[in-house]
């Protein structure tokens, strides 16, 4: 740990004395705090971030129209893009059959996003732990792990294989102690503990507008995760992509822990982006209309990007092709392919190129008498990286599109907000699994043993007429379902488990 006296000449290096200010006053405990916080940071660093932050902010502050980016938009080119809802069945199959032939030769890996906290949603601890209210009570994490076991024994039935798909966690220092007890007290869900890897990305100081680093308290400095785009330095800091080529993995999808719909290393995904050489993929979906607030994945002066819709005008969203379909439609969902030597590229080569995006935040702090101040108002910068700006390093990027409905479902706000709550998430799973079982031909009865009207399309404000929940581990993405469900009553709520469904194979 560094002396005091290392510690002052490493923040007067970076001009950011002022961190010491309240030393005297300090126990020798909360001394070490700060002295080890203190040490984390490299003054050479130090002072690029804190320079790095002003001309960011300047840069927001003052950009205009001259330099729009929606001027130079070009969409993907279509012999790049696959298709779930265009392509045909036997075309889908070929790319699923590849998909699953790689994770049978343990080559594929899953990589969860999951630094953030679950602020937005009004709780304390981390979004994968978060309960939208699915009859099981499964939470996020659960789902997901379940998955993972879904797909490696399909893999493992189609090529008589014992596969394994290792699952790489990213947390942050907020989220890594009650992450990692999550799923110790929870028997990591079914997997093996040597295959959930989890690791921490990078904290960041936040800065005031006067360029100096915020104190949050009189021996801590106020920190933030370094954005999702932190991914690429986290996998050096941590080795994980020596442990990656240690258990031979060479495809990686990535994902956000907040999507209830992701499809864990979706063997069609995967086996679509092999088969095209990819070395870097995203998953699209249609933009539902022209000023939905989602970015779009397109080309930018010959390099692929995703755009932000806060930087798209009006008029350009609204462009149409010739069949009348948005010409900029492709809606990016942080769900992602890459080849684990494009992410090795990244890390060694590109990542001190990737942007610095500016995120004006109200940080709590300490003033110059040691008091705790709320701000009313922003008076900090936190800088954060996109895991999607490494688009631009491609030497062969695809897309994928996917169906919204049976695809993603993002959970970011509380219930009373109007989009992306615990409810608008439930009913997106108990609907895909409503639509699984009518498809393979169940019929649902209410309480009183009455047929339920069969309805095949719902808004994303109505929930199913009936409550259908299946399990993961029963079906991944509503395959072998006919067996047990064709011409059986079905009482809603109905869960489909895995004791359920050895019930109903012994009756049929």
């Amino acid at each position: 740990m560094l002396s005091f006296e290392e510690a002052k000449a490493r923040l007067e290096t970076a001009g950011q004395g002022h961190v010491l200010q309240f030393w005297a006053e300090l126990s020798a405990e909360e001394s070490n705090t700060l002295l080890e916080e203190i040490s984390k940071l490299q003054p050479e660093e130090l002072l690029e971030h804190c320079r790095a932050v002003a001309v960011a902010e300047a840069a927001s502050r003052h950009s205009s129209a001259d330099g729009r980016l929606d001027a130079r938009m070009k969409p993907v080119p279509p012999e790049f893009i696959g298709s779930v809802r265009k392509s045909e069945k036997e075309t889908l199959q070929i790319w699923g059959d590849e998909g699953l032939l790689q994770i049978s030769q343990d080559r594929v890996a899953v990589l969860l996003l999951a630094g953030g906290q679950g602020t937005r949603l009004g709780v304390p601890y981390p979004k994968g732990m978060y309960n939208v209210g699915l009859p099981s009570g499964k939470t996020l994490y659960q789902v997901q792990a379940e998955c993972i076991q879904k797909v490696q024994k399909l893999a493992n039935v189609k090529h008589g294989s014992r596969c394994t798909i290792p699952w790489y966690i990213m947390t942050s220092e907020f989220t890594l102690g009650p992450t990692e007890k999550f799923f110790k007290d929870n028997e990591y869900f079914g997997l093996c503990p040597s295959n959930v890897v989890m690791f921490e990305q990078r904290m960041i100081p936040a800065v005031g507008f006067d360029g100096k680093i915020i104190l949050e308290k009189k021996n801590k400095i106020a920190m933030a995760p370094d954005g999702n785009g932190g991914l690429y330095r986290a996998l050096v800091d941590n080795k994980i992509l020596e442990d990656m080529e240690r258990r031979g993995v060479e495809y990686l999808h990535v994902y956000c822990v907040d999507n209830i719909l992701v499809k864990m290393a979706d063997p069609v995904f995967i086996g679509f982006c092999v088969i095209k050489g990819a070395d870097c993929g995203a998953k699209v979906v249609d933009k539902a209309y022209p000023a939905e607030p989602v970015g779009v994945v397109c080309r930018v002066d010959g390099l692929y990007q995703v755009i932000e819709y806060s930087e798209i005008q009006p008029e350009t969203a609204e462009i149409r092709g010739p069949g009348g379909e948005l010409l900029f439609s492709a809606g990016n969902i942080c769900n992602h392919f890459f080849t684990r030597d494009f992410l090795k590229d990244v890390a060694e080569k590109f990542e001190s190129q990737l942007k610095q995006h500016v995120a004006i935040k109200k940080v709590p702090f300490v003033d110059g008498e040691g008091n705790l101040v709320k701000p009313t108002k922003p008076n900090g910068i936190k800088m954060e990286k996109f895991v999607f700006d490494v688009f631009q390093f491609s030497k062969k990027f695809v897309a994928f599109e996917v169906l919204r409905e049976e695809e993603f479902s993002p959970l970011k706000n509380a219930d009373g907000a109007p989009l992306d709550t615990p409810t608008t998430a439930r009913r997106s799973l108990l609907a895909q699994h409503y639509r699984w079982a009518l498809a393979a031909g169940g019929n649902f009865l209410d309480e009183q043993d009455k047929p339920i009207p069969p309805k095949h399309s719902m808004t994303q404000n109505e929930d199913p007429p009936a409550i259908c929940e299946i399990s993961p581990l029963v079906s991944y993405f509503g395959e072998g379902l006919e067996k047990l469900l064709k011409q059986k009553n079905l009482k809603s709520p109905f869960l489909l488990d895995e004791n359920e469904a050895e019930n109903l194979v012994k009756t049929t």
